[in-house]
């Protein structure tokens, strides 16, 4: 099987993996209504349990993946995730959904890590921005989807078939995993008769040198911010608008995916292209790319945040999501070029540990929290404040990776 047919069965998982996740905001307040009676702090646990399991799960998997068979590895995770968004539509208590979440995030964590790794070995560095951008785009698809399939499907016929739709096709493509080939780690780096041997290091070693490689660790730390930010988008903006906005309720999950779709599919596909275009110029070009779009994005999210009107809420919130999808490609592309070929399931799965659990694995549920003690409307004000706070933390990795460029010898 060819790198294009690789990438098409991980574009496609991905895109399945992200409707799972976010059939369940969707279903929020179908739920928050039904005979469960959930508050919003439990529908804010409900992602942020289904995150911290996720990301507990994900360093194991990391190890796994730099030393074992990686198409067998993501299988197993598929059909793992796939059956408990299944069985999330047979529960009959909070605790058992919490359960069946928590079960969708360890499988997750197995293709999460390992997916950007496989891809990574199997295309070339100069051609890795475009190829991240395509499989992230899946993202916003994924994602808008998620909210479609929960919108739609629970409101005509309840958010117990919603979970039966949205699992089910996830099965099939789990068995398809295991036709992926799995080449040596690093062939596209010129290292593959080393790659032979293994990895040259333990799991523990492999963390200990990435803790110590500053332009990772910055990179993760603002990955992190920028996912706060967007984890907490993702959880509530349909329960605001409908709540503090008024649209019905079909209408609100439809209409942000909508915006999620388009924005996110052309921001992700224009930041892997220029990503890869001003690499040519700049060795940290990922990284400014990713500082610029969301210091610039941060005000529009503001803007859509707090206005009254109709039209400058759509217009401030298609500009803030596409500037914020520019970053998709660049950062993960980033990550996978800034450490060892030996080392990028282990790298992945440290930022998928660190930017889950500083990030979307707590922003939904204090959003929640906050949004019980005064109102929704104040609790959403703290994500344009990540927005900044990701664009600054960018600048400094940009800027240590040049100097650790510079430094290098040759």
């Amino acid at each position: 099987m060819n790198a294009g047919f690789g990438l098409a069965v991980l574009s496609l998982i991905n895109l399945f993996n992200y409707l799972d996740r976010y059939v369940v905001p969707a279903l929020f307040e179908s739920l928050k209504h039904s005979a469960l009676r959930l508050s919003d702090e439990n529908l804010g646990a409900l992602m942020s349990v289904f995150l911290l399991i996720y990301t507990l799960s994900a360093p194991v998997f990391g190890a796994l993946g730099d030393r074992r068979s990686r198409p067998k590895l993501i299988a197993a995770g598929v059909a793992l995730w796939s059956l408990a968004t299944a069985l999330s539509g047979f529960v009959g208590s909070f605790v058992a959904l919490l359960a069946a979440r928590a079960s969708v995030g360890v499988g997750e964590a197995a293709y999460g890590t390992i997916g950007p790794s496989l891809l990574a070995d199997y295309y070339p560095a100069e051609r890795r921005g475009r190829v991240m951008a395509i499989f992230f785009c899946a993202i916003p698809v994924g994602s808008a989807l998620g909210y479609v399939v929960g919108g739609l499907v629970g409101a005509h016929y309840g958010w117990r078939r919603a979970f039966f739709v949205a699992g089910v096709p996830g099965l099939a493509l789990a068995a398809l995993c295991l036709f992926l080939r799995d080449p040596p780690r690093g062939v596209q780096d010129g290292m593959a008769d080393a790659a032979a041997a293994g990895p040259s290091a333990s799991a523990r070693a492999a963390y200990r040198d990435l803790a110590r490689n500053a332009p990772y660790v910055l990179t993760v730390l603002g990955y992190a911010a920028y996912t706060f930010a967007i984890g907490g988008l993702a959880a509530w903006m349909p329960s605001f608008l409908e709540r503090v906005r008024g649209m019905p309720r079909a209408q609100a999950t439809v209409s942000f995916g909508e915006i999620v779709v388009i924005t996110g599919f052309a921001g992700t596909f224009v930041g892997g292209w220029l990503g890869d275009y001003c690499g040519r110029f700049s060795k940290a070009a990922f990284l400014w790319l990713c500082a610029a779009s969301t210091l610039v994005a941060a005000p529009f999210v503001w803007l859509a945040l707090t206005t009254a009107s109709p039209s400058l809420y759509l217009a401030s919130m298609i500009v803030a999501q596409f500037l914020l999808f520019l970053s998709t490609g660049p950062v993960n592309a980033a990550i996978v070029n800034l450490v060892s070929p030996f080392e990028r399931a282990t790298a992945v799965a440290l930022s998928v540990f660190s930017i889950h659990m500083l990030g979307d694995a707590i922003s939904p549920f204090l959003i929640g929290a906050i949004s019980d003690a005064s109102s929704l409307a104040q609790a959403v004000k703290i994500v344009p404040l990540a927005v900044l706070v990701s664009g600054a933390i960018w600048v400094v990795a940009a800027r240590t990776q040049e100097r650790s460029v510079s430094l290098a010898p040759g």
